[in-house]
């Protein structure tokens, strides 16, 4: 009996696998096809786009109208300004988003929506420069389109060829190629993909500096040179570093002292109370200045197996510290 469960079990699994890369062959037919049919067409909506001075607004309903809000907001994210208006609301005041000047994209697979049809003789009064993305190129929308994107696919994932699911896909892959050929286009760097998503992982490693993340004033566990070792303990453990920096009168770095330094003090039984920081600190001890990336500081720190860096002024006095802690609280560590 329990054999006989297994047995089961092993060939509902396998039927699921088996399921599974039968949608995933489909898809990947369908943006085959898709990549075998960019024309000029693709190349004339690059152009409409990159020359618009009004907005870009994408639209569609249903399923099509996830994809659009997904293509709106990868637009955005890349250097083209645009947004997502629901069909179905443009009908119902929504359309006074739009003005003559700007450039609307409808998705819409059949290209018949009954919500995309009523906005499209008001789309067409306004002026606006209309790009379709539709799986039927004699469609009412497509023959009404400026410029028409065939994202038609033969067939669908589903067994009974109705839900949207490779022709969601090769739109979603269309808007994707949009974006990226705009992308380019206009020079996009890394910075400017930074300055979208300040509250992002890559945001934070592309923007954040060490001067934001810094413990700084009495935050920052130091000693001068003359402290006897006993004491450095106590500030070490006060702060909460794993480390102290030693400097002079003048606040100048002089080295640093870590619960490393300490370890290999106690292994060479020497006297805690006898110690001072002079015989005992780090002098050659990596450090950054303020403006330094904090991924930039987190590489350092990985190279040199280091836990805190401290962080010096241009004239190496000490103005700053800072832990692995702290960079995974601010989010440069995943």
């Amino acid at each position: 009996m329990v054999k006989s469960t297994q047995l089961i079990v092993k060939k509902t699994s396998e039927k699921f696998c088996q399921l599974a890369h039968q949608v995933i062959r489909t898809e990947l037919a369908a943006i085959e096809k898709l990549d075998v049919s960019i024309d000029d067409n693709f190349a004339s909506a690059c152009e409409k786009l990159l020359a618009c001075r009004g907005r870009i607004i994408v639209t569609g309903m249903g399923k099509s109208g996830h994809i659009a809000g997904k293509i709106a907001a990868t637009l955005a994210s890349t250097g083209t300004p645009a947004f997502f208006v629901h069909a179905g609301e443009a009908g119902h005041g929504d359309l006074g988003m739009i003005t003559a000047g700007d450039i609307v994209i409808v998705l819409s697979s059949s290209g018949s929506t009954e919500e995309i049809a009523l906005i499209l003789p008001l789309l067409k009064k306004l002026g606006v420069c209309l790009i379709a993305m539709t799986g039927n190129p004699q469609s009412l929308l497509a023959q009404e389109a400026d410029i028409h994107l065939d994202v038609s696919v033969e067939k669908e994932a589903g067994p009974h060829n109705l839900a949207p699911t490779a022709s969601t896909t090769v739109a979603l892959v269309m808007g994707d190629a949009l974006a990226i050929a705009l992308l380019n286009s206009r020079n996009f760097t890394k910075e400017d993909f930074a300055f979208s998503h300040p509250a992002g992982y890559i945001g934070k490693c592309l923007l954040l500096q060490v001067k934001q993340i810094m413990h700084t004033g009495n935050a920052i566990p130091q000693v001068s040179i003359d402290t006897e070792l006993a004491t450095a303990i106590i500030e070490m453990t006060k702060k909460s570093l794993g480390i102290t920096a030693i400097v002079d009168k003048q606040n100048k770095l002089l080295g640093i002292f870590t619960d490393g330094d300490l370890r290999r003090v106690i292994e060479k039984n020497l006297d805690l109370r006898q110690m001072t920081m002079g015989e005992v600190m780090t002098t050659q001890c990596k450090t950054v200045r303020a403006n330094t990336l904090a991924a930039d500081a987190f590489k350092l720190m990985e190279q040199h197996q280091i836990f805190t860096l401290l962080v010096v002024d241009d004239k190496d006095k000490l103005i700053g510290a800072f832990s692995m802690h702290d960079l995974f609280h601010a989010g440069v560590i995943k």
